[in-house]
């Protein structure tokens, strides 16, 4: 029989949730406060050591009505707390009732322990069957007949638990929302550094890690994206927290617009975090009996470092976030027309594309931007997703057949959330654009915003996919978007509701992307946005894969790489073979490197083949096969970071199977040095009894010896040189 995961001692009012890897502690303490008391590693049960201690603290205010001076929520850790209730800290949610007033004050109600979980309306989420986890659903509410529902899922097999929070009206008055944070965590006299993924534009998810000092840190997108520049993931660590030993609490939200973290350490050191929807420009009004769900977002504990807390999730988002079946399928090698052709192609170009990539020994082709419309630049033609007659002149299907009839599946790029004005959709819908009345919108890449909190514009841009995919004879779809928001009008919606426009936009999003994927179950999509602008959790619950970054330079995707993967699992990362010198950066990259990088992630080329050397060509061709020999382990397999450039001069990552008896470690040696400093690769995670022999040079070695002496790096003397040790088990 199963164990309980969710516990209430109705004496001591305390509720446990616990799998044998952490526990989390909550208590309803005086005045019908929700009090947090412990996250962390797992206990067997609590004895009350940790009720909180009974001081006056000069300033901070008292329960309503209260002579005791000593009890203070503004002191007190909260599991959630309201705007205004003598708590000074940044709230987890603001509401704006009919009276003007934006006071709540949160009192714990009742509470339900539902088995499995409960699904999210509208919005992407974890899953689960229901032996798996176990819900806690605690309401609390204020004097005005406001109910807030938390929820915290706990999974069997994670050091997880999922948590979000539903607002029900329940009064006979509107209300407007603004703001709800799906979590708030608070922390009693711990250090932290934190740890953020920042970034730009072809330069996404750097790992940095900085001390938290007093005052308040805030980690956002206002861009109506999940963004570039800041993705939605903190991690709090100890100071001496490094890959390999030390706690860290990783936070990530399960949503792709507007995004906020808030951290937080008060006068007393206590440390609070608070993560949901970004109240920039968001109020929404909730009229009686409605209900509105906010995003859900991931906790997780590790006591065993940043690779630890990385695989844990690794694990979850693929099992338990990302829906696709295509997720358990080894990815095609594909190439893709753009850095190869951009807008510059007809069919006869494109067909000896396919004939070079046939004979490379790869699997897809990809039609990137430029088939559709009149799209011979980019000033033109978005939304409007029918046929280039001039570049297709037998109409796409034939293309596509000639693909196929080489071997090669094919695969298309779509931006469906974005219009040209020079289009067929802007002369025939001018309301379809996000645009203020009496404003002239503002272009970003001379394209404009789809309204997709509207209906009939998502049933639109449906109908022409639709189209086109119910052909049967498309295998993959890119699914791009090359801005962020701006303009977030609807004229669809009255003035008292737009401050609702950036998350109806990711909620219409959503429904558009789940009524394409639910009905092409067989389509394997790749969720994109300028490169890695809308990385996130939200988007690979519908899409199993995403490119990573339109830097496609091997030496910049090091880092890039190396950073996303502290969140996400590499079979959700995509990368590409692409020329040297580099597109972006002008860097000149041997192959075998640029290759490397590349197969450290889903495996793609993007590049003219037609124009390659012979040595190129086939060096490509052996690339491939050794990729396929070995596309599994890095697909499937446990993922390890070893070594950063920034502390130790070069990158190192490692693969190892679910058996520990086969592991693939890469290593990168950016820049080469008159007197070079000799640097050893110390392998993890394999079994320190075994024995492993090195594929290459039939070297036997081992387990505990490849752990703790490792190998020396044997570059060759030259910028961006690069190695692959791929090592298997020896049974005696």
């Amino acid at each position: 029989m199963l164990k309980n995961l969710i516990e209430f001692d109705e004496e001591t009012k305390v509720f446990h949730l616990h799998n044998k890897y952490i526990s989390y502690l909550m208590m309803i303490e005086q005045g019908e406060t929700l009090a947090h008391l412990y996250f962390g590693k797992h206990i067997n049960s609590y004895n009350g050591e940790l009720l909180y201690p009974r001081i006056e603290r000069g300033f901070s205010g008292n329960l309503p009505g209260s002579l005791d001076r000593t009890f203070s929520r503004d002191t007190l850790p909260q599991e959630y707390s309201g705007a205004g209730e003598m708590n000074y800290h940044v709230p987890g949610v603001e509401v704006r009732y009919e009276n003007g007033s934006q006071t709540t004050f949160l009192k714990y109600e009742k509470y339900k322990i539902i088995p499995g979980k409960l699904n999210l309306s509208g919005l992407p989420s974890s899953f689960c069957k229901e032996n798996e986890a176990e819900t806690l659903m605690i309401t609390l509410s204020d004097d005005d007949n406001i109910k807030y529902d938390l929820l915290y899922t706990i999974f069997r097999n994670y050091p997880i638990i999922a948590r979000s929070v539903q607002i029900r009206n329940a009064s006979k008055e509107v209300i407007h929302i603004e703001k709800i944070a799906s979590l708030q965590l608070s922390f009693i006299n711990q250090s932290f550094d934190i740890i953020s993924l920042p970034g730009a534009h072809l330069n996404e998810r750097h790992i940095y890690r900085e001390k938290l000092g007093y005052g308040s840190k805030v980690f956002e997108s206002r861009r109506g994206a999940s963004s570039h520049q800041m993705n939605p993931f903190v991690a709090l660590v100890d100071p001496n927290t490094t890959e390999f030993q030390g706690k860290a609490y990783g936070v990530s939200l399960i949503y792709s617009g507007n995004h906020k973290f808030e951290v937080e350490k008060d006068q007393i050191d206590q440390i609070n975090l608070t993560v949901g929807i970004n109240d920039f420009a968001f109020s929404w009004r909730l009229k009686p009996g409605q209900v509105f769900q906010s995003p859900e977002a991931i906790v997780t504990y590790s006591e065993a470092g940043l690779n630890d807390m990385s695989q844990s999730l690794h694990k979850f988002v693929f099992e338990q976030i990302i829906r696709s079946k295509k997720k358990h399928e080894l990815r095609p090698v594909l190439v893709n027309s753009w850095e190869a052709a951009y807008f510059d192609f007809d069919e006869e170009k494109l067909k000896k594309m396919v004939i070079a990539a046939q004979e490379a020994g790869m699997e897809m082709f990809v039609l990137d931007d430029g088939w559709f419309g009149k799209r011979n630049d980019d000033n033109t033609s978005l939304g409007d997703w029918t046929v280039d007659k001039a570049k297709f002149p037998n109409g796409l299907g034939h293309f596509i057949d000639y693909v196929h009839n080489h071997s090669l599946k094919f695969g298309l790029w779509f931006e469906p959330e974005m219009i040209s004005i020079d289009s067929n959709l802007y002369r025939n819908h001018p309301d379809y654009l996000l645009r203020i009345p009496g404003h002239t919108p503002s272009p970003n890449r001379n394209q404009y915003v789809l309204d997709l909190t509207r209906l009939d514009v998502r049933n639109n841009i449906f109908d022409q996919l639709d189209t086109i995919l119910k052909s049967g004879k498309i295998d993959y779809v890119k699914w791009d978007m090359n801005r962020h928001i701006s303009d977030a009008f609807s004229i669809a919606l009255p003035a008292s509701q737009q401050g609702e426009v950036y998350h109806r936009y990711i909620l219409g999003l959503y429904e558009l992307i789940d009524k394409i994927t639910s009905k092409y179950p067989d389509i394997l999509f790749e969720s994109c946005s300028g490169g890695g602008g809308r990385f996130d959790l939200g988007m690979a619950y519908y899409m199993p894969q995403t490119w990573t970054s339109d830097n496609t330079d091997a030496f910049a995707r090091m880092k890039i790489q190396y950073g996303t993967s502290l969140v996400y699992p590499i079979n959700l990362m995509t990368a590409h073979v692409s020329a040297s010198p580099n597109e972006q950066t002008g860097r000149y990259i041997s192959m075998k490197t640029r290759s490397l990088v590349a197969m450290s992630n889903v495996l793609g080329y993007e590049l003219d083949l037609t124009k390659l050397n012979l040595k190129d060509k086939r060096q490509i061709k052996r690339q491939i096969k050794q990729y396929k020999v070995i596309q599994a382990l890095i697909q499937f397999g446990k993922f390890y970071r070893l070594a950063d450039f920034d502390n130790d001069s070069k990158y190192a990552w490692e693969f190892v199977d679910e058996s520990q008896e086969e592991c693939l470690a890469f290593v990168f040696k950016p820049f080469s040095e008159g007197q070079p400093i000799f640097t050893i690769t110390k392998l993890a995670g394999l079994n320190p009894e075994y024995k492993y022999k090195n594929i290459e040079t039939n070297k036997i070695y081992g387990g505990d010896e490849l752990m703790n002496l490792g190998l020396y790096d044997n570059f060759e003397k030259k910028d961006f040189s690069s190695e692959l040790y791929h090592f298997k088990r020896v049974i005696d």
